[in-house]
């Protein structure tokens, strides 16, 4: 069982992790957001023309067994 620690002594712990973090430059956080918005337009690109695909060639099943 974990030991008990008073509030003051929890807030410099938290303190001292907190100076261990490497925050990111606003670049890097800039280029990483830039690449998750382009990596999501090219996943809605593939999957709307996978979907268009899949659509006609159902119609087109449908429409020579119907």
């Amino acid at each position: 069982m974990a030991t008990r620690t008073n509030p003051l002594q929890f807030i410099q712990q938290v303190r001292a992790e907190i100076a261990k973090v490497v925050w990111p430059t606003r670049r890097e956080v800039l280029l990483t957001t830039v690449m998750v918005f382009v990596m999501a337009s090219l996943t809605a690109v593939f999957f709307f023309f996978v979907d268009w695909i899949i659509r006609s060639g159902l119609q087109l099943l449908l429409t020579l067994v119907g």
